[in-house]
């Protein structure tokens, strides 16, 4: 009787990706965006108008926060890529499961309108910066590195991750179609004098119906979406990561060209965006007096790009996803700088404006986390690790720094133009000049950045489409030569008929690759 070579025992077979895993995800962000979009627009209202802290000093409190990031969101990257996975087990979606509790009640303590009862200003600075820092930089970073890597291990097909980001985008749209619309017809109310105010207790309760969807959200997340690409059984391979120390790994990862272009690509992205999601709120409440018409402008700025659930893909697959975004970014900004000319004094026209920046934006946010897939490939094109986890939180790390610099920016250019937080407790209205430079900062300046991310795009960031195409090609070639050397073969030189009945439908991506290469 010939002697056969033992084969180890198959992982789990897993049903092939589809609509299923799609919307699991979108659900992710969905989650995610409850606590994340309600920070970025609230949090500066809700403490300068609410509490009554000096807006320079939330601007400040962002920024730094983001500095702790530096190290929260590289330090969870790392943990996720070295914790021990069982073989066949998730090695991304279980973090969902376990910070899903707590992220959604460190949200909700940063918008306790107690806060604002508290008799000495140094009080309501520490629960501002002790709750901040309890949501951002430890429960949000402990759930979105983790759910941001996960895209990479959930299907292997750069056509499904492009369907992936659509979803995930959406998810977010779809939380900001709440936040945005809803919202405000919740939180804010009307004085005696008739001048808009945004209502602590309202928010209070609006905060905390946001974590409990969150936790909703992300529930469905986990118990439809499965990771399908997982790392190698094989003992050499083990070996080699082993080998890989964090040092090297850092190395590699800071020093891919793809990511560092994505990086400042993101960076203006998320200062312009989040800089305008942050002034547009002040628009309304104070430069057109209506905080309410936030909900038609939100709607006017996110039901149209829903199209792109359809086309973002369709455009990204014919014309490359770097070369679409650029278009769309550069597109966005002369809107914005048009608007900022004309000087609207009319709340429908300048939505009619903001609807169509917003559409354009919204082409970039869909396929942005496509992007991340890209750049991962590439990593393990150019060093021969994946590093999923520690790229992402780099990513992750520097969308955050653009967040805080965003919100930084909000708080420091609104102490600059003379913007009376005082006033806005009060229920006054602002001066007219400072209405009028109000105006230009909530279009002038994220028209500049729109503008600047296009020329990232074009210039510093180098996976256009056939560079794509070239390293799905390479890595594919690498992993069929790995999945030979590791068949096993019978005396007779045959595989064995075990490893040959464990094969997995085509539509499904390869379960049996070795850990570094996928």
């Amino acid at each position: 009787m010939a002697n056969t070579t033992p084969s180890p025992a198959p992982a789990p077979v897993k049903r092939p990706f589809g609509l299923r895993d799609k919307i699991g995800y979108m659900f992710g962000d969905f989650g995610n965006d409850f606590t994340f979009l309600l920070q970025s627009m609230f949090f500066m209202l809700f403490y300068t108008n609410v509490v009554g802290i000096n807006p320079a000093h939330v601007g400040t409190l962002l920024l730094a926060a983001r500095i702790v990031d530096g190290f929260t969101d590289v330090g969870m990257g790392i943990i996720v890529d070295k914790l021990p996975v069982k073989s066949g087990k998730d090695k991304f979606r279980r973090w969902i499961k376990y910070i899903m509790i707590p992220v959604a009640v460190a949200s909700s303590l940063m918008y306790m309108s107690f806060v604002a009862d508290f008799g000495s200003y140094t009080a309501k600075l520490v629960w501002m910066c002790a709750t901040y820092f309890l949501w951002g930089s430890i429960c949000y970073t402990a759930i979105n590195i983790p759910y941001g890597s996960m895209a990479s291990v959930i299907s292997a097909s750069p056509d499904d991750r492009s369907q992936l980001s659509v979803f995930r985008s959406t998810g977010g749209a779809l939380a900001q179609m709440f936040i945005m619309a809803v919202m405000p017809m919740i939180v804010y109310s009307k004085n005696e004098a008739g001048q808009a105010i945004l209502d602590g207790s309202k928010m209070t309760l609006g905060a905390v119906f946001c974590s409990v969807a969150a936790v909703i959200c992300y529930l469905v997340c986990y118990f439809n979406v499965q990771e399908r690409v997982h790392e190698g059984d094989n003992p050499a391979d083990k070996k080699q990561e082993e080998k890989h120390s964090i040092g090297e790994m850092l190395k590699a990862v800071l020093t891919n060209r793809a990511l560092g272009g994505l990086i400042a690509a993101a960076l203006l992205l998320l200062l312009s965006s989040l800089f305008l999601l942050g002034m547009v709120g002040y628009i309304f409440l104070s430069y057109f007096n209506d905080g309410k018409l936030q909900t038609a402008g939100a709607l006017a700025g996110l039901v149209p790009p829903l199209i792109l659930i359809v086309l973002a893909p369709i455009m990204a697959k014919k014309w490359g996803k770097a070369e679409v975004a650029t278009v769309a970014m550069l597109s966005a900004g002369a809107v914005f700088i048009i608007a900022w000319v004309l000087h609207i004094k009319i709340a429908w026209l300048w939505i009619v404006f903001y609807a169509v920046g917003s559409f354009c934006i919204a082409i970039f946010n869909y396929l942005v986390w496509a992007f991340i897939t890209d750049v991962i490939d590439y990593q393990e094109v150019v060093s021969g690790y994946r590093d999923d986890a520690t790229v992402y939180s780099v990513y992750s790390w520097a969308r955050k720094l653009g967040q805080a610099l965003a919100g930084g920016l909000t708080g420091w250019t609104l102490d600059w133009i003379g913007y009376d937080s005082d006033a806005a407790k009060a229920g006054a209205a602002q001066l007219p000049e400072v209405l009028d430079k109000l105006y230009m900062l909530a279009n002038l300046l994220p028209g500049v950045g729109f503008v600047l991310v296009g020329l990232a795009l074009w210039f510093l960031y180098p996976l256009k489409k056939k560079i794509v195409q070239v390293n799905v090609v390479e890595l594919e070639s690498r992993r069929a030569q790995v999945a030979a050397q590791q068949t096993p073969v019978s005396a007779s030189g045959n595989a064995t008929t075990d490893q040959a009945n464990q094969q997995i439908p085509d539509s499904a991506p390869d379960n049996q690759s070795n850990g570094k290469n996928v």
